[in-house]
């Protein structure tokens, strides 16, 4: 391998000063005295800056980091060279400049600075831990917006506040409250129109502060750990969460089902209760596709175990509900009861699976059992023997998810662990400093494998509460132990849509509320948001009363119906939109701002997202209203109620009756919807609905195809279809580009035409004339072809 040295000063320097450097393959590396800096190129837009005071680093491991690594591109170009009394490397898009002091500046292709160092890396000994407390400051840009950092519930933009990453048992959360249950130390900023992220990977408490302590300053650290973080480039805020995905993973396809509607409570036990809840959807005809079981089916809280006075017969319960199309979820904590009757902690005991304290007893916790010890999930014989407790669990169950909860990991009364509690961190030995943040996930990651071994060859649905970056590699999550209010709903909006742009699309709340009453207006209103977010679950603590979607009588009944109903339809749309999240990581739900980011109006505007990138939504977050104010980003956009045309970057009012939630499409798209039904699969879909949305300008529209269920579709199982809708003189063109070779059931598309210009007097289909075209129904016009065109002109 070719190595370049180079000297920067004459004689010895401080150690702020660099004295060398050399290259190695991808990587540079600027030694200060003791004093390293080592800057790895991965791609033209994504480079990483990893610090030692010590002049060596140690073993390079990451749990965030997908794979074995990131690997640099073969394709990627760079230069490195010295100018003066500085240092630059260039790449197509970035160039970084680099002082003697150390000072770093990123700027783009053209010239704009990106990023720059305020004080840059500087740390200070800890007597107490030892090692290093690290920090790093960046001067913030003129005007300077900042967004991500996972599931914080204050407002959208983060410019003027500060946060920190420590998972925590949040019951009842506020606004403010911080930190809650995920640790997602990763943040974007944008300036100029132009944006980039920082990737701050140390899974020790972590701090942020966007110019709270002070204005023109963002600054970084932990009380332990390295100073390695890694600098996205845009420009656009989309490609950042896409670029953050390439590092951190994307996730697995979730199964159909799993995005339909999910209904829990804490807890529907014994059996009966369960039958009743599964008949009384039906019977109201509200379309659900999952039921989830709390603690309550365990027995005395065990994991992994049933309750066999309240069910008797676990799998003949679960293979019926199955047969009326429910799946089960079931709940399992990391907690395992001490009680040498108990299999499986007898089991874990034998293999020494348990967390030690620092001077070697076991941790001792208590949790839902009483007093109970904790698996090590850093350790992974720990993960694989956990992962193979769900095998004979789910095969004798016949269970089809599985919710980790208490994963932060939480203990009542105390907290979480103690710090002086040892883990393996896969051959890194550590405490519980810095460990702990990783803990959830690692937990998930174990149900994960053990879960999609046992339900093989069918993809598992998995969701925790807690986890790490990179979390989104092995499950869903949702905002945590919230409260039924209005405040709370707005939190929610909030949350997911920081979830999704921080890498977690597959995210969402509560619905409804978790502590507290609800009512019938904020359940509908609740719901109407809930249906945009990828995970739609309604849960509450029963002791609060019942919150079931009939549970309030009309009209909240039939609101409630229509608006599951409606997410029924979108599934194909929603279906694709996870498809583009698992192959690029691009984010379901979306900031205005990140579809506008042109336009300062959006920066701050917080209840408006993007359902994808065609469809905008605004929920009703205030009660006894019915209408709102909004924003639309820039384009020209349809109401979906009432197909009325509206010009973007403005505020307008919008109608929103009790049984209504403001949507608009994107002009030039075509949005893909299902017919009626209960639950996937319920009966074969007969044709899909294509919605055209008429615009003057070309666009290109997708639906993804596959089984729903199984991971064929990686070997090519698989049909993705582009429509690309162009108006010409005298009519519009809509082409059909097909990859794959998935074919579903279904043969022909209903394609409804929305604001044309013009009355149709001609249709050609692959170049044939179709006499009498259209059809009408209650919905409106449309034409019926078949799924496989490859051309269709409107004239």
């Amino acid at each position: 391998m070719e190595i370049s040295r180079r000297n920067l000063q004459k004689g010895k320097g401080s150690p702020q000063l660099i004295e060398r450097w050399e290259q190695k393959s991808h990587q540079f590396y600027f030694y200060c005295n003791e004093l390293v800096l080592e800057l790895s190129i991965y791609q033209s837009n994504i480079i990483r800056f990893r610090f030692s005071p010590e002049g060596s680093f140690e073993d390079d491991f990451s749990y965030s980091i997908a794979h074995d690594g990131p690997i640099p591109s073969p394709e990627i170009i760079f230069s490195g060279k010295e100018v003066g009394d500085n240092f630059e490397i260039h790449t197509p898009e970035l160039k970084i400049c680099i002082s003697r002091t150390l000072h770093i500046q990123i700027y783009d292709s053209e010239g704009t600075l990106i990023n720059e160092d305020e004080r840059g890396f500087h740390w200070n000994p800890s007597q107490e831990f030892g090692g290093n407390k690290i920090h790093c400051s960046k001067r913030i840009q003129n005007e300077e917006s900042f967004f991500g950092l996972g599931d914080k519930p204050n407002r959208l933009n983060l410019t003027g506040l500060r946060f920190e990453t420590w998972g925590t048992d949040a019951y009842g959360f506020e606004k403010t409250s911080d930190p809650l249950y995920k640790n997602i130390p990763f943040y974007l900023g944008l300036h100029h129109e132009k944006a980039y992220g920082i990737f701050f990977d140390n899974t020790f408490r972590t701090f942020f502060d966007f110019g709270y302590e002070r204005r023109d300053v963002c600054s970084f650290g932990a009380p332990g750990g390295e100073m390695n973080y890694y600098f996205i480039y845009g420009p656009s805020l989309i490609r950042v969460t896409e670029g953050y995905a390439f590092l951190t993973g994307t996730p697995e396809l979730p199964p159909l089902w799993a995005l339909g509607y999910h209904q829990s409570k804490w807890s529907y036990a014994p059996e009966a209760n369960v039958k009743d809840l599964v008949k009384k959807m039906r019977d109201e005809e509200i379309p659900c596709d999952a039921i989830h079981l709390d603690i309550e089916y365990m027995d005395g809280f065990r994991c992994f175990t049933w309750d066999k006075q309240k069910f008797p017969n676990p799998k003949k319960l679960l293979a019926e509900l199955e047969a009326d199309g429910i799946k089960t979820v079931l709940i399992i904590d990391p907690g395992l009861k001490i009680d040498p009757a108990y299999q499986i902690y007898k089991d874990g005991k034998e293999k020494d699976v348990f967390c030690r304290r620092g001077d070697g007893p076991r941790l001792k916790g208590e949790v839902w059992p009483g007093d109970c010890h904790f698996p090590d999930f850093t350790d992974p014989k720990v993960r694989d023997w956990w992962a193979s407790l769900f095998e004979p669990f789910i095969q004798k169950s016949g269970a089809k998810g599985i919710w980790n909860d208490m994963n932060e990991p939480a203990v009542l009364e105390v907290g979480t662990f103690p710090m002086d509690t040892r883990h393996d961190f896969d051959g890194h030995p550590c405490s519980h400093r810095k460990a702990h943040n990783v803990y959830g996930m690692q937990m998930a990651r174990a149900s994960f494998h053990g879960a999609k071994k046992a339900m093989f060859p069918k993809r598992p649905f998995l969701m925790t509460r807690s986890g790490y970056s990179g979390i989104q590699r092995y499950a869903a999550t949702w905002t945590g132990d919230n409260l039924s209010t209005w405040e709370h709903l707005w939190m929610a909006n909030i949350q997911c849509q920081r979830l999704s742009v921080s890498g977690v699309s597959f995210c969402g709340s509560d619905v409804g509320g978790f502590i507290g009453k609800c009512n019938g207006e904020l359940l509908t209103r609740w719901m109407q948001l809930g249906i945009f977010h990828p995970l739609l679950r309604g849960h509450s603590s029963g002791d609060h009363g019942d919150q079931e979607p009939w549970e309030f009588g009309e009209p909240y009944t039939s609101a409630i119906r229509s608006t599951i109903q409606l997410r029924y339809k979108f599934l194909p749309y929603l279906y694709t939109l996870m498809w583009q999240n698992h192959n690029q990581g691009t984010p379901v739900i979306i900031p205005i701002s990140f579809l506008g980011q042109d336009d300062p109006e959006t920066y701050f505007r917080m209840e408006e997202f993007g359902f994808g990138q065609n469809i905008i939504v605004c929920p009703v977050s205030t009660p006894g209203v019915e209408g709102r104010k909004m924003y639309l980003p820039e384009g020209k956009w349809y109401n979906y109620w009432t197909n009325e045309l509206k010009d973007g970057k403005q505020e307008f009012w919008v109608d929103a009756p009790l049984d209504q939630v403001p949507i608009f499409i994107r002009a030039g798209s075509l949005i893909p919807q299902y017919p009626p039904m209960n639950y996937v699969g319920e009966r074969e879909v007969e044709f899909v609905e294509l919605h055209l949305y008429h615009d003057t300008e070309s666009y290109t529209s997708q639906l993804y195809e596959d089984a729903g269920d199984f991971d064929d579709h990686k070997q090519g199982n698989f049909m993705l279809r582009s429509f690309s809708q162009t108006q010409y003189e005298g009519g519009i063109r809509i082409r059909q580009y097909m990859k794959g070779r998935f074919y579903d059931a279904y043969n022909t598309f209903h394609i409804y035409l929305h604001g044309l210009k013009f009355t149709p007097k001609q249709i050609r289909v692959d170049d044939e004339l179709v006499p009498n075209p259209l059809k009408e129904n209650g919905k409106g016009v449309y034409l019926e072809v078949d799924k496989n065109f490859e051309v269709i002109v409107i004239n």
